[in-house]
């Protein structure tokens, strides 16, 4: 932590002696957790405490606009595949942590198979051998598939007859979603608990002050949410903005309302991921013509939902992937706009998450409706460009078009960066990098409009910005001071990932930063 000196003022922060973009000798003063005077350090009035900055970068506090934060601390604090090479070494983990954990549900997250020398994932027989009569929930890369034990899909009726169902264990679709929601189920409370505070503490030693929650009652149920909101506002540490993805029919603005969130969306799965085949396109994959993916919904629930939404004033939000899913939410908001008008859609800055394909006038109505795009670089830097994940599922061409960050930038709509994590890791500077060297050059951002998208975007995103930006006289004082003094436009020139000296959310130290 920065060195503390105590002045005679009681209730206000000076951060004194810090680089804030490219201007060094500068100094923040916070009080009553926001941002009091900003200007030369020479001329910083007297506070309470005053932070010796020593020269080091100062900056907003990242947001990271797309978290599904039990799932990331299960990752975090049990069984991560994601460096498994091979068939056998996610095996032998998975046997290794059973051993090791030998009560409860066996939670796993990351394999991804595509690069296995077996050519195969995994299946619950491989599971059986090793876990024994244990549930066990392996989930893909993407999360959006995932290899499950005999005894979790025991404890699933019916499972058998849903789609994406697969007798060797490797389950899709709804089959998959109704093992998520048992398995996640079968977490205890403390072990909820705990998961969700290696969540909280990792994302403030990487600066971020904010998260946007995705949940719903296929990721995570109301008490789970519930718990993590408390957990938050308990402080001190990131805070929480909750989303809870269910159809307005089935009772989903309900819950927006007794729990207080953000948004009535996030993670409503309009379609699924493209490594599972799952993505809903509009001509078939290159890998498997027989099929281009699925639609979850039928349009006219999709209307209802938006048309609820619109009216109660709560921003809606859509998980599309592909170009199909994106082009069915818009034809429902579309419908919406001609019944409700554009005025009253824009003001609720609907959201579409992920947006990997976008369709012939898809980023123009987004930005005419007032719509956001919360994106992932690090799903570009993971499995973009024509070798890669993408380019096997689409062909090189469709590969090379996904992600159009640039484009959705320079039409005007408004961008959130998120890591979706778990499926990719908290890093948000790592995914500011990611956002500027795009496979395909042409649709990355520049520096500081991604650097912007992942600070600033998350505010605008929630409607909760400040019209003069994040450093302004009377913002929200979320600050991150950085072990580097190396001005803005190197960092983002040299690509580097300074670490979090001191995080300040809502004006209060975040101890947990190291």
């Amino acid at each position: 932590m920065a060195h503390v000196t105590v002045l005679e003022e009681a209730g206000s922060l000076l951060v004194t002696d810090v680089t804030v973009g490219d201007r060094a000798g500068r100094a923040v003063l916070v009080a009553d957790g926001r941002i009091a005077w900003l200007g030369d350090a020479a001329e910083a009035p007297p506070a309470a405490r005053v932070v010796a900055g020593e020269g080091a970068l100062l900056t907003p506090a990242f947001v990271d606009a797309h978290v599904h934060a039990t799932a990331t601390g299960l990752a975090l604090t049990g069984l991560d595949l994601y460096s498994s090479l091979s068939l056998a070494d996610a095996v032998a983990s998975v046997r290794a942590h059973a051993a090791a954990v030998p009560r409860g549900i066996v939670l796993a997250t990351g394999w991804d198979e595509t690069g296995w020398p077996e050519g195969r994932g995994l299946t619950r027989q491989d599971l059986d051998a090793v876990v024994g009569d244990r549930p066990a929930y392996l989930a893909r890369v993407d999360v959006h598939s995932a290899t499950v034990s005999t005894a979790l899909l025991d404890r699933v009726p019916g499972i058998a007859a849903l789609p994406g169902f697969a007798p060797d264990g490797r389950l899709r679709l709804d089959a998959h979603h109704a093992a998520r929601q048992a398995a996640y189920a079968a977490v205890d409370v403390a072990q909820r608990t705990a998961a969700q505070r290696a969540t909280l503490a990792a994302a403030a030693a990487l600066g971020i002050g904010s998260l946007h929650e995705m949940a719903g009652p296929e990721v995570s149920g109301s008490a789970d949410l519930a718990g993590l909101l408390a957990l938050a506002a308990a402080g001190p540490g990131p805070q929480v903005l909750g989303y809870w993805g269910e159809l307005s029919e089935r009772g989903g603005l309900d819950v927006v309302r007794e729990l207080g969130l953000a948004g009535a969306g996030g993670d409503l799965f309009c379609d699924g991921a493209l490594g599972s085949h799952t993505a809903a396109l509009s001509s078939p994959y290159s890998d498997r013509p027989e099929t281009a993916g699925h639609l979850r919904f039928e349009t006219a629930s999709l209307v209802e939902h938006v048309r609820a939404c619109t009216l109660a004033g709560v921003q809606a939000g859509f998980h599309v992937i592909g170009d199909a899913a994106v082009e069915q939410v818009l034809t429902a908001v579309g419908a919406v706009v001609d019944e409700l008008g554009r005025g009253a859609v824009r003001a609720c800055r609907h959201r579409l998450e992920h947006v990997e394909m976008a369709g012939p006038g898809a980023v123009e109505r987004m930005r005419d409706w007032g719509m956001v795009a919360s994106v992932q670089p690090a799903f570009d830097a993971a499995w973009g460009g024509d070798t890669g994940m993408y380019a096997a599922r689409l062909g090189a061409d469709r590969a090379l078009a996904t992600n159009p960050f640039a484009d959705l930038a320079d039409a005007g709509v408004a961008l959130a960066l998120g890591s979706d994590a778990p499926v990719t890791p908290l890093d948000p500077w790592g995914g500011v990098h990611a956002a500027v060297d795009h496979h395909t050059p042409a649709s990355g951002l520049r520096p500081f409009d991604a650097f912007d998208a992942a600070t600033h975007g998350g505010w605008h995103v929630v409607g909760a910005e400040h019209p003069q930006g994040p450093l302004a006289v009377g913002a929200p004082a979320d600050l991150a001071l950085w072990a580097t003094t190396d001005t803005l436009s190197t960092v983002l020139a040299v690509r580097t990932r300074p670490a979090c000296r001191l995080l300040l959310v809502g004006g209060a130290p975040v101890t947990d930063a190291p």
